[in-house]
């Protein structure tokens, strides 16, 4: 007859290895309906394509849909609070891009901090930003640009898609780092700033690809230099700003979260499938298409380049005096 106390043993033995064995085969069988990933901004922009993108090669590859829903507003802070207020059980994952970390830091009385409260998935995709100038501006290079700035101190007028944007923290960082003075002239998305750069009203902006590659090739914009810290494929020509101001690298990204308890056996399972999918050579046809390229990162990796962007950008807005709003 076996003793009470080895009873209890075997007892508590048993209790403590339920979870472990409740979490492997939640994983094992995951998933096992539609999973919903959340965007925090409008259709059409680069966030909803590459939410879609890596959306459609997850359903295929896991044999369930992934339903992109765009949820915009408070720059994005709606839909992360959603997510992270979601069931942590993979089927509600988030779309988390720099502008997402950026409106965090500038928007007052959040009710979440988008490291501690955001697992940390994988990485999707970078998107280099061009230094570009309407073709009125003399100067070919960044050392040229920099040297007519110095000279022309509060005279160039640098635009955005917005206060607090990628490209307008660009610039900022660029400011920084150089001492130059520019005037920021903010719009209401990249796609009138571009039109303002095209006509001479605002001389320099800090954009993405995509939107202004075309404007490049027909000489409509010249390009100074490609903001990664590497050259880009879609422009492997250009050089980039650091190798003229060294350190610098501002690139808009994008990435996968999830609410901070998911288990850790479905965010690993998530992150082979989404690098596995970011592997496919027509994956990295489609994104260099989009002026990226594919992000493979561990959920640790990750995690440690949205914590890395807050440290820095949080130096840059305070640079900038950007207040909450």
């Amino acid at each position: 007859m076996k003793s009470p106390r080895r009873q209890f043993l075997r007892m508590a033995a048993s209790a403590v290895a339920l979870p472990a064995i409740s979490r492997l085969a939640s994983a094992q069988t995951y998933p096992a309906r539609p999973i919903h990933l959340i965007v925090g901004f409008p259709p059409g922009g680069t966030a909803d394509i590459i939410a879609r993108l890596i959306g459609q090669t997850l359903s295929q590859r896991l044999g369930w849909q992934f339903v992109v829903e765009d949820r915009p507003g408070a720059g994005g802070n709606l839909a992360a609070e959603s997510v992270i207020r979601a069931a942590p059980d993979g089927y509600t994952l988030f779309l988390e891009a720099n502008p997402n970390v950026i409106s965090a830091m500038t928007t007052e009385n959040i009710s979440f901090n988008i490291v501690r409260d955001m697992a940390p998935v994988a990485g999707v995709c970078i998107n280099p930003l061009i230094m570009e100038v309407n073709p009125t501006v003399p100067a070919n290079t960044v050392p040229e640009f920099i040297a007519y700035a110095k000279a022309n101190p509060g005279k160039i007028n640098m635009a955005s898609g917005g206060t607090g944007s990628t490209p307008h923290l660009a610039g900022e960082l660029f400011k920084m780092m150089t001492g130059i003075n520019m005037l920021h002239v903010p719009y209401h998305g990249d796609a009138p700033a571009v039109t303002d750069l095209l006509g001479g009203q605002v001389q320099v902006m800090f954009d993405q690809i995509i939107l202004s590659i075309e404007h490049v090739r027909a000489g409509q914009l010249r390009a100074l230099a490609i903001t990664s810290a590497k050259r880009s494929q879609a422009l492997p020509e250009l050089p980039t700003v650091s190798e003229f101001v060294p350190g610098f690298e501002a690139s808009a990204w994008q990435g996968i979260g999830a609410p901070k308890d998911t288990p850790a056996e479905i965010i690993s399972k998530l992150n082979s499938e989404i690098n596995a999918a970011l592997a496919d050579p027509k994956m990295k046809t489609r994104m260099a298409e989009l002026g990226g390229e594919p992000m493979p990162m561990t959920p640790v990796e990750f995690g440690k380049l949205v914590a890395n962007e807050v440290e820095k950008w949080s130096k840059v807005i305070k640079f900038a005096g950007i207040k909450a709003g």
